[in-house]
């Protein structure tokens, strides 16, 4: 062979194609840009699938900074009055005979002091359509009151501001078939000496 391929001495030339190393430089930055992709999205998904890593841990020792609610003591008020403090009067405004003293029987048999019993007044005789009335001072409409209320649930409670003394009346309407059953009664009246706390509502920072 002549020219530019002439053979000298017992070496022969290479005749291969010349490295294209721009090609193999982007390939391998693909690469890596794809794995580091890849990595990424299979972190988040693992962050997705057990509740948000960090945030969680942080909802869980209280210091995250999201709204949150407990619950919390209600405020302290004075403690109800037991039955055995409170007088009440039985009065039947109804037209059947006997009522005010079965009833008062079996409020006596409960705690409750007994006052007088007989008929209503005639302000109230043959006018309370309800089971019955529940009558006191005004100082009695978040102590005495709601106490007796316990022993027959839906009766209406009202007050009277010229009302003296701390007696509460209970009178019997006509819709009265007889008092709450004791037990239904008594966890009532559990429930009333010790309400469940408020919720309170917590803001984020």
């Amino acid at each position: 062979m002549g020219g530019k391929y002439r053979i000298k001495g017992n070496k022969y030339p290479r005749m291969r194609r010349p490295r294209r190393r721009g090609r193999l430089v982007v390939l391998t930055v693909a690469s890596v840009v794809v794995l580091g992709v890849g990595g990424w999205g299979t972190l988040q998904l693992i962050d997705v699938f057990t509740g948000g890593g960090r945030k969680a841990s942080a909802a869980g020792d209280g210091t995250d900074c999201g709204t949150t609610t407990k619950a919390s003591p209600s405020p302290s008020a004075e403690p109800l009055p037991q039955p055995r403090t409170i007088t009440v009067n039985v009065l039947n405004a109804t037209t059947r005979a006997g009522l005010a003293k079965k009833t008062a029987d079996e409020l006596k048999k409960r705690g409750f002091k007994i006052g007088d019993v007989g008929n209503a007044t005639k302000q109230y005789d043959k006018k309370v359509k309800g089971t019955g009335l529940l009558l006191g001072p005004a100082a009695a409409l978040d102590t005495s009151l709601p106490v007796l209320g316990t022993q027959l649930p839906g009766a209406e409670r009202r007050t009277e501001a010229s009302r003296k003394g701390a007696a509460v009346d209970l009178v019997i309407g006509d819709g009265f078939k007889e008092l709450a059953k004791k037990p239904d009664a008594d966890r009532a009246l559990t429930k009333l000496a010790t309400p469940e706390p408020a919720p309170t509502t917590k803001k984020g920072c």
